[in-house]
């Protein structure tokens, strides 16, 4: 494979010349223009650049032919079997009163047999495009990350700080039921609580509840809460207080994260983590939850896309095996022809 070129894009800016990486969130204050990706277990992998600048007066750095990922050739780190036992141990938990909701995920891997993802990422720029997508290319580091993500983790603009939890999934609106509902404002009350442990009492607002967004393929039910942060919190207090993503662990979180760890087989890595940017000299930062995410494995060259799931009493384990794979069917049928639409 050629020599790819460290960069980053979001929101149609290209960042390129690379000054420096960093592992430790303290350092995204004190100023430049990160690029960030924090895995779901928490390393972080932040990396400085010089140039940010349109996408169209870029230099181009984002050449590269992609070889078809045939749909079969995807291993799962959970059996259909599996993950419905894995719900049904959620239920068991909800019903025993030590949780309310847990989000269940698997990863998907597949050989990257010396697949560039930058010929990737092109292609879910033209064939699925999303709000919140995001490509950090840092070969040196091991970490190549393309998103296609629909999910706001975190948008700061000086003292606000907004989160946009998605909870409820379908092909249509009228797929939509109460339990979606029901989680969703689970959720947003989760990252309530979150949000107020770094903002201004009284300032925690939720300025939009339960709207529907439409996306490639799908319907999400997607909500927003925003605060006032307090004078001189840094990056590190922030992802304190609301790290891992509410969507993506559940409620109670501390209590999720233990389920999760006993139920899941592989881990998150990149997905249900941050993937995003940081401009710390002016105050402002997007950072996407990494969910239709794929990303590489340096460790045993794979490639690896997760998808998950919410779990609340009313689940039904086989529905939400089924959520898994609708949510990952057109991501994988681009990866595979070229195609959204299979």
């Amino acid at each position: 494979m050629t020599q790819v070129t460290p960069y980053a894009r979001f929101s149609g800016q290209v960042a390129t010349d690379l000054l420096e990486v960093t592992h430790d969130a303290a350092d995204l204050d004190a100023g430049g223009w990160w690029a960030v990706v924090l895995n779901y277990e928490g390393h972080l992998t932040a990396a400085r650049f010089g140039r940010v600048e349109p996408r169209e007066h870029a230099h181009p750095v984002e050449h590269g032919d992609w070889t078809p990922v045939a749909l079969d050739a995807w291993a799962s780190s959970m059996s259909r079997h599996e993950y419905m036992d894995a719900v049904e141990t959620i239920r068991q938990a909800i019903a025993a009163g030590t949780v309310y909701q847990t989000n269940v995920c698997r990863v998907l891997s597949a050989p990257r047999q010396g697949r560039d993802l930058r010929g990737l990422a092109s292609l879910l720029d033209a064939q699925h495009p999303a709000p919140h997508a995001g490509v950090v290319f840092l070969p040196d580091e091991g970490t190549e990350v393309v998103s296609a993500s629909p999910e706001l983790f975190l948008r700061r603009d000086g003292d606000r700080l907004a989160s946009s939890p998605i909870k409820g999934t379908g092909r249509s609106s009228a797929d939509l039921q109460d339990k979606d509902t029901a989680e969703n404002v689970m959720i947003v009350d989760l990252v309530r609580n979150d949000i107020g442990q770094v903002a201004v009492t009284g300032s925690v607002q939720v300025p939009s509840l339960l709207r529907h967004e439409e996306h490639p393929g799908l319907v999400h039910l997607v909500s927003t809460v925003e605060g006032r942060l307090v004078a001189d919190v840094g990056w590190a207090d922030i992802f304190a207080a609301t790290f891992p993503p509410g969507s993506v662990t559940g409620a109670p979180k501390s209590t999720a994260c233990q389920l999760i760890d006993q139920v899941e087989r592989s881990p998150r890595g990149p997905y249900c983590g941050a993937v995003g940017w940081i401009d710390a000299d002016n105050g402002r930062a997007e950072l996407a939850v990494g969910i239709r995410t794929f990303w590489a494995d340096p460790a045993s060259d794979t490639l690896r896309f997760g998808t998950g799931a919410g779990i609340t009493w009313g689940s039904d384990a086989a529905r939400e095996w089924d959520e898994t794979e609708l949510k990952a069917e057109r991501l994988l049928a681009v990866a595979a022809y070229g195609t959204g639409l299979g």
